[in-house]
């Protein structure tokens, strides 16, 4: 299958790098940084792409989009992981919970949630894991009653990522039926997080401020209106969702920039008297990370390229996942590998290498593999789903 994009296209792509060229300022060094005005800039960024049609390029138009193509959306994706991810916190609207609302939400849903997004003023989190539910996330033990008009929900979230951006809409999960299986008796919820009752808690870590956070939620009222899709019916939902969501971050993108430093640094840094980029063992490393690097690349093609013919991208998704998400932390530990302990000084300190952007990757990276479902999900998806092996005992 030929995977190179039509010349519209690359020009398209240009267009978008011209974009953040002149839009990113100098200060700007990725979505996950102590700096208080990314929060800000990050909603600036996304309503002046919306402004261009670009936030939601592949969208239908009466939902606020411009009925592109997948890959013209996949253009938009890899350019803002390769920048740090200027969208913020809104790629997640965009990647897989608009489309879930699209595919699931009623005509009033769809004309109550997906305009906001499609327009860059809202900021949506994701409530699903819990302290007792994480990889197994169909043990989860929030529950939503049943009240007639309207649901009252107990319980507790943890890694909600941006619920401190400040979010303004949860997507969140919930049992419905207290008796049915595991995988069945769970609905989803479109949580207004203004709505009394609900704690927000930020979980201070290496990653950094706005990545993880505990949600509590005690006797919080939901409208009935806001149950998506049908009442116990959710746990389908959740695979579609997060089908999409697995492809949607471009971090093969983020990497092939991380290649590019280096590169630049290889070449730059003279040890005994000639560049690092003459000693055979530090080649063959940024080679290694180039290969695995476009391999992942391929692999979310693939997926993208079922999305784009309408199918859900199930299996194919969880493999895209797998290899996104080993190269994109491989590419921290050669970073600091290559740099050595200097690689380990951060932001602001004049010796740091790039700025520190080794460190940061290395940092942020630790959670990859288990952000969107662990890496130990995906391949017991892809081994009993695509491969039809049985389940371990």
């Amino acid at each position: 299958m030929d995977f190179d994009f039509r010349p519209e296209e690359k020009e398209f792509r240009n267009s978008v790098r011209q974009f953040l060229k002149e839009e990113l300022p100098d200060w700007w060094r990725g979505l996950f940084s102590d700096d208080e005005r990314v929060p800000a800039m990050t909603r600036r960024i996304c309503e002046k792409l919306a402004a261009r049609g670009w936030l939601t390029i592949s969208w239908p138009r009466e939902y606020g989009g411009a009925a592109a193509n997948e890959w013209m959306q996949a253009i938009v994706r890899e350019e803002m992981w390769a920048h740090g991810e200027p969208r913020g916190p809104q790629y997640m609207n965009l990647n897989y919970i608009g489309p879930m609302i699209m595919r699931f939400g009623t005509p009033e849903q769809k004309a109550r949630f997906l305009p906001p997004m499609a327009a860059g003023k809202v900021i949506w989190c994701q409530g699903f894991s819990e302290p007792g539910a994480g990889s197994d996330l169909a043990a989860l033990r929030t529950r939503a009653d049943d009240a007639g008009d309207h649901f009252v929900i107990n319980g507790q979230k943890i890694w909600t990522s941006y619920a401190d951006f400040p979010a303004d809409w949860c997507l969140l999960l919930a049992r419905t039926d207290q008796k049915a299986p595991k995988h069945k008796g769970i609905s989803v919820f479109a949580l207004d997080m203004r709505t009394p009752g609900i704690t927000v808690r930020p979980i201070r870590s290496m990653a950094g401020p706005r990545d993880f956070n505990e949600l509590f939620l005690d006797e919080v009222a939901v409208p009935r209106d806001c149950l998506l899709g049908a009442k116990n019916e959710g746990w389908a939902m959740v695979v579609a969702g997060l089908s999409f969501e697995r492809v949607g971050i471009a971090r093969y993108a983020k990497v092939a920039s991380v290649i590019e430093m280096l590169v630049e640094y290889a070449r730059n840094t003279v040890v005994d008297g000639k560049p690092l980029s003459q000693r055979p063992d530090v080649r063959a490393k940024i080679a290694d990370l180039y290969c695995r690097c476009q391999a992942a690349r391929l692999l979310n093609y693939r997926a993208i390229s079922m999305q784009a013919r309408g199918e859900v991208p199930a299996i194919e998704g969880s493999i895209a996942r797998v290899h996104n998400t080993l190269v994109e932390q491989l590419a921290g530990q050669v970073g600091l590998e290559l740099v050595g302990p200097s690689g380990q000084l951060t932001q602001g300190d004049p010796l740091a290498p790039a700025d520190g952007n080794f460190e940061r990757q290395w940092i942020h990276e630790i959670s990859a593999t288990i952000a969107a479902g662990t890496i130990e999900v995906q391949k017991n998806i892809i081994a009993q789903r695509g491969l039809s092996l049985p389940k371990a005992d």
